[in-house]
């Protein structure tokens, strides 16, 4: 019971504190949950834990899981639970401290072509009543590069048709204008007119993006209409909507767009996370030598 309360307070803090998106939480619990079962099974209190058992149990943990981003997601659930601990007057000094975080391979994110983003629009069915919805939708997560998260939480009366931009709410309840294309007006004006035709369910209203049943849009639903489109296209590659965004901000990069904003048009806090951008187009820069240098094509 003690555990389970230390969870209800720590969610708070999450929560409240924080002010983590519901996945963000959900995830930070799972992983604490896996060292209240580990405290379990060895006689342990999560607050008299020290350094030693910290490591114990990492260790025990990799030994079924050893994938280095399955450890540093733990490693960084035991910090921000140490954290709250702290926060919240239940220790003094904070064991996790020390716990290091294991060294990672540089992921360069996954990008479509423009040939592809074309065939991929190309692939929505005009005809069927959530063509111009899912063309719109597209436009907003290549267009104006969100995360799929916020596509879905986007109110619509925070698009500024006539304007041209919405106000987005990020990560953290950070809210952000982004600049909205014309095409992406232009198609979300007509699906706002085949929308007119839908019962909206109560508490729906002002959400930008519905399904036919009148509830809006979750990330699986998202998801779902872009792996179809994407089969319709005969794109093989794993995409998903992040794709899409990292998409948008490397095609802004490749065409000369200043690197700070592309960071405050993905809503990043530190320019750091928006520099991976520079690395993708610097591993474009050697493919073009090693393709077309003639030291290079014997």
């Amino acid at each position: 019971m003690v555990n389970s309360s230390l969870l209800t307070e720590y969610h708070a803090f999450l929560k409240l504190e924080k002010s983590l998106s519901e996945n963000s939480v959900m995830a930070y619990e799972r992983d604490i949950r896996k060292f209240f079962e580990y405290c379990d099974r060895h006689g342990l209190a999560p607050v008299k834990a020290t350094l030693d058992d910290l490591q114990a149990f990492l260790y025990e943990y990799s030994l079924s899981d050893p994938a280095p981003r399955s450890q540093a997601r733990l490693v960084s659930g035991l910090h921000s639970f140490y954290k709250f601990l702290l926060y919240a007057h239940y220790i003094e000094q904070d064991p996790s401290e020390l716990v290091q975080m294991p060294k990672l391979d540089a992921r360069l994110p996954s990008v479509l072509t423009v040939e592809e983003i074309d065939a991929i629009v190309g692939a929505i069915d005009l005809s069927k009543p959530e063509g111009h919805r899912n063309r719109a939708i597209m436009e907003m997560l290549y267009g104006s590069g969100l995360r799929v998260s916020e596509l879905i939480t986007l109110k619509r009366s925070n698009i500024f048709l006539s304007e041209g931009y919405m106000l987005v709410e990020g990560k953290g309840s950070k809210q952000r204008l982004v600049p909205l294309s014309p095409e992406a007006e232009k198609w979300y004006r007509y699906w706002l007119e085949d929308r007119s035709h839908l019962i909206e369910k109560n508490g729906e209203e002002d959400y930008a993006f519905l399904n036919n049943r009148g509830s809006h849009l979750t990330r699986q639903m998202v998801f779902i209409i872009l792996q179809r489109l994407c089969a319709a296209a005969g794109i093989t590659k794993p995409v998903s909507p992040h794709t899409l965004r990292h998409s948008f901000a490397t095609h802004l990069m490749q065409n000369g767009a200043d690197l700070r904003v592309i960071q405050q048009l993905l809503g990043h806090e530190n320019i750091t996370t928006t520099e991976i951008y520079t690395h993708i187009d610097i591993q474009d820069l050697r493919n073009a030598v090693l393709q077309y240098h003639p030291a290079n094509r014997k």
